[in-house]
């Protein structure tokens, strides 16, 4: 299963292979060819042939789809066994996916284009009204730019995850993601499946399989496009390190992970441009007290005894 190594203006999912757009059966090319119908392509005139025609897409795949089992990924990070892997996938530009993750779980974003932009969510797996705070998560650490070495943290004063690696340095933690009104006035479309969709609309539809509605959604922070502050306040895009980079966190608790890879809000391009992103997650550790992170501040240190409280009282 190959993954496209090219930044792309345009959703995959918009871009129907098999002939068939979304106005349905009749609609027309912009030459005026009438595109043939989903009837035309598939015989399923019977319960028989209906199966027989599912089937025989059994064998085709995807760029964007996951990997399974995860173990054959080819693009497994470096040093990684493939036997601990328990999650990857190539999301595609526009697109978006969920998962949740055990406690000390290792997770990886890789930006193959430099054009990726993953903005994340994390909700407490088990009680997801336990949430990513992204105020919190500047406060804290007394630092606002994401890096290695950065918690994470709750609203409850937890730490949810840390950056334990990262060779891009261009993140965001002030602009959260796109919404449906911004992308309609910069685009003119937010639909989920449409050309340019808006994080927010695709964060409600992974958060929708989890039993979460929108009213559960806190502000999100994103890797791969960065964002800085002037000294008059004045926020300003720094966009990507370039292809190539990559960062890890560790899950200090159960984690409900949602990911949109979206266009950044403040990316100054007028075309939607967002390209792939990797992700790969697999079985480790959590950070523990012989470990220098675990001490590193007094704010920290406290943030990491209430989430060792939490999972140890849970038997995690």
């Amino acid at each position: 299963m190959s993954t496209a190594e090219e930044p792309t203006a345009i959703a995959p999912h918009d871009q129907y292979p098999t002939g068939q757009p979304s106005g349905g059966a009749g609609a027309q090319d912009p030459t005026g060819q009438a595109f043939a119908g989903v009837r035309d392509l598939h015989l399923t005139d019977s319960v028989r042939s209906a199966r027989d025609d599912a089937r025989a897409q059994g064998g085709q795949a995807s760029e964007w789809m996951p990997h399974l089992p995860a173990s054959g990924s080819p693009h497994r990070p470096p040093g990684v066994d493939p036997a601990s892997l328990v999650w990857a996938e190539t999301v595609a530009p526009g697109g978006y996916t969920h998962k949740v993750l055990a406690r000390g779980t290792r997770l990886r974003f890789d930006d193959p284009t430099g054009d990726a932009c993953a903005h994340l969510l994390l909700f407490n797996a088990l009680e997801p009204v336990e949430r990513l705070n992204v105020a919190d998560t500047q406060k804290i650490p007394w630092q606002a730019y994401l890096g290695e070495d950065h918690p994470l943290l709750s609203g409850d004063g937890r730490v949810m995850a840390v950056v334990t690696s990262d060779s891009s340095a261009r993140h965001d933690a002030f602009c959260g993601t796109t919404t449906d009104a911004w992308n309609e006035r910069k685009y003119g479309d937010a639909r989920p499946h449409g050309p340019s969709p808006s994080g927010r609309g695709l964060f409600l539809k992974a958060a929708a399989k989890h039993g979460l509605t929108r009213r559960d959604l806190p502000p999100s922070l994103s890797f791969f496009q960065g964002v800085h502050v002037e000294a008059d306040g004045a926020l300003v895009w720094r966009g990507s390190a370039g292809p190539g980079t990559h960062v890890e966190l560790v899950a200090e608790m159960p984690v409900l992970v949602l990911v949109a890879n979206v266009a950044h809000p403040l990316d100054p391009r007028p075309g939607y441009v967002v390209g792939p992103l990797r992700v790969h997650a697999w079985r480790g550790t959590a950070t523990g007290p012989d470990d220098p992170r675990f001490t590193a501040t007094p704010e920290l240190h406290r943030a990491y005894l209430n989430t060792v409280d939490y999972c140890e009282a849970r038997g995690l």
